[in-house]
């Protein structure tokens, strides 16, 4: 897959040189003291009463060596491997869109069941009571895990939770309960880095070099940050860059300027550092209700991700509004697209079956008959076209089309949670969960 390139050689000094005054100058808020010692012991210049960690720039730039150190470049040309079919998992929505009522509201607790019920039939695996196969719960705050650990061990199930997402609060700020979550992680051997977030003219400067300067230092600072805790630890992360429309003040996270944002700065990452992260996916997109229009900007975010820095993300999970709502019906509008695009990742297999001289040569120039008439075609179609089962390949023919459409894909809502059964035999291992639930509520305060 070929990837563009927007920086220059001559472009990577200067911002270089912009991240290490940022560190040695600016530094971040950290509110773990376990962190900050650690940080100290590599070489930070730490105010524990502030709470407030400099990094300066010739341990900066040790640590930015022994990353590129570690870093292998890539052989050839990149192959391309298709994402996975959209799914039900930790989307973190606080709104849910009810199509068959025609209106958006705040998620409760039947939305909640009737999203678990849907994924359990599309990909067995959500949630305990409703799951089949219970897939483990995030984990959003550190005090969280043990009580979590200890749900799945009545399940049977080892390390029942996932770490998730680290996101610190923009500019440079690792609060109390991002920087505890963070410093578990480390230690735990996970590989670690930032979901980060940031959102020009917000929380960075609104240039994009300055937002490149801004958004990289935090992604150092969270680097440097776990190997002092854990000099084995893997570096991961992602960016999620963010724009801020004037007129109204919204944020967008998939405008061609929010795109470009997080383009520049993987890539300045990428050629200083030596660690390649990929932009966020396709998901969080300006669209705020479901339809062919919001698979569609999707999809043209996620392939402009893709020429920009190699790695095709997932198209969407279902989600509007840059992420705060989520609609089943367009998780499967979203689902079909997906399909289309995993058959480009498919893979040839060229048997004589599979070319087809004899149809060619039955063929021949086409003047009495086509390979639609071909036996060849016939056994052939099903697996080598796109066939959706909801979208309409014939293209855009107007709102009612489209209504057809989104009718069509409630009717397969509803007909999935309607294949429901709710698992069987589990009665006393929920009643030892829910009392883990109470004991958590009693000893964390909530």
């Amino acid at each position: 897959m070929s990837q563009y390139s927007l920086l220059k050689d001559s472009d990577i000094p200067p911002l270089a040189d912009g991240v290490l005054a940022v560190l040695e100058d600016v530094g971040i808020l950290c509110e773990n003291e376990e962190l900050l010692a650690k940080l100290d012991q590599a070489g930070a210049r730490v105010d524990y009463t502030n709470q407030r960690a400099k990094f300066p720039s010739q341990m900066v730039s040790e640590f930015v060596e022994g990353f590129r150190q570690e870093s292998r470049p890539s052989a050839g040309a990149l192959s391309f491997t298709a994402p996975p079919l959209p799914t039900l998992n930790t989307q973190v929505a606080q709104l849910y869109y009810d199509y068959s009522q025609q209106r958006r509201r705040p998620g409760n607790k039947q939305d909640f069941i009737h999203l678990i019920k849907l994924g359990d039939v599309l990909h067995p695996g959500v949630l305990a009571e409703y799951a089949h196969q219970p897939q483990p719960a995030f984990a959003w705050n550190v005090q969280q895990i043990d009580y979590l650990a200890e749900m799945g061990e009545i399940l049977g199930i080892a390390d029942w939770f996932t770490w998730g997402a680290i996101c610190i609060a923009h500019p440079l700020r690792f609060d109390k309960v991002v920087a505890d979550k963070f410093v578990q992680r480390v230690k735990a051997g996970v590989p670690t880095g930032l979901t980060a977030m940031p959102v020009a003219g917000a929380t960075t400067p609104v240039t994009v070099e300055g937002f490149i300067v801004v958004a990289s230092a935090e992604l150092l600072a969270a680097w440097i940050a776990a190997r002092a805790l854990n000099p084995e630890v893997g570096l991961a992360g992602d960016m999620w860059a963010g724009t801020v429309d004037m007129k109204t003040g919204t944020v967008s996270y998939s405008a061609f300027d929010a795109m470009y944002y997080a383009f520049a700065c993987v890539e300045f990452v990428r050629r200083w550092c030596g660690i390649s992260i990929p932009v966020g996916g396709g998901e969080y997109c300006d669209a705020k209700v479901p339809g062919l229009y919001t698979a569609l900007e999707k999809a043209y975010k996620a392939m402009t991700i893709a020429a920009f820095t190699g790695q095709h993300p997932t198209i969407g999970q279902g989600m509007l509004e840059e992420g705060k709502t989520i609609s089943p019906v367009q998780l499967l509008l979203e689902r079909d697209l997906a399909t289309g695009l995993q058959g480009i990742g498919g893979g040839l297999v060229p048997t004589p079956d599979m070319i087809g001289l004899s149809a060619i040569h039955q063929v021949d120039l086409g003047l009495h008959t086509s390979y639609l008439e071909t036996e060849h075609t016939l056994n052939h179609f099903r697996h080598s076209l796109w066939l959706p089962e909801l979208i309409e390949r014939a293209g855009w023919d107007g709102p009612d089309a489209e209504k057809q459409v989104l009718d069509r894909t409630q009717e397969k809502v509803d007909s999935l949670v309607a294949q429901y059964s709710k698992p069987e035999g589990r009665g006393e291992q929920l009643a030892a969960m829910r009392a883990v639930v109470e004991k958590a509520k009693a000893e964390l305060g909530v």
